[in-house]
């Protein structure tokens, strides 16, 4: 039932093109600490190639993936087929965070849509892809992307998410550095 691969194969990269969400599991590397998982939706996720993908990153309540990665690097992605035929995948690897207005960010944004509260852009450099069966998981319907984020974002303003992010985004939950406004 389960295959593994060291890149994304072309069939399977657009399979996860076509996954409206997606979620994002890390860990620091203390023995006590945290471990994050987040899910992730919009149109935010792109394959680079078969050996890289990344993902537009929103401000949120918290930063424990941008902490996590930029204290140790590991980062898995996993989407499910909630509609079709039943699957799962999981892609393995290291990441990097590039922040709104680094030379990295403005490379890769042209990428990604405008999205307000952009915070970053997680790059993966994949390591290893998995496949599995999905009989378990539920089968249902989209109805929509939730709105919520993004009118928060616009409310908010450009220097209120700033000033959001330097109240809440600062520190992870662990006390680990998270992101500089």
């Amino acid at each position: 039932m389960a295959d593994r691969f060291s890149t994304l194969r072309p069939d399977l990269a657009q399979w996860w093109r076509e996954q409206p969400m997606f979620f994002v599991a890390t860990a620091p590397s203390r023995e006590d600490g945290h471990v994050n998982l987040s899910p992730k939706g919009y149109d935010t996720f792109r394959v680079l190639g078969p050996d890289r993908v990344a993902y537009l990153d929103l401000t949120g309540s918290g930063v424990e993936t941008i902490a996590h990665l930029r204290e140790n690097g590991r980062v898995t992605l996993m989407a499910c087929a909630f509609s079709g035929n039943p699957r799962i995948s999981r892609i393995y690897g290291r990441g990097r965070v590039h922040t709104v207005g680094s030379p990295e960010f403005d490379v890769l944004a042209p990428q990604f849509p405008e999205l307000p509260g952009a915070r970053s852009i997680i790059d993966i450099a994949v390591e290893r892809v998995t496949t599995s069966c999905g009989y378990a998981v539920p089968t249902m319907d989209l109805v929509d992307d939730r709105d919520r984020l993004l009118e928060w974002a616009k409310a908010k303003g450009a220097d209120g998410v700033v000033e959001y992010r330097q109240k809440k985004n600062a520190v992870s939950i662990d006390g680990l550095p998270g992101i500089e406004a």
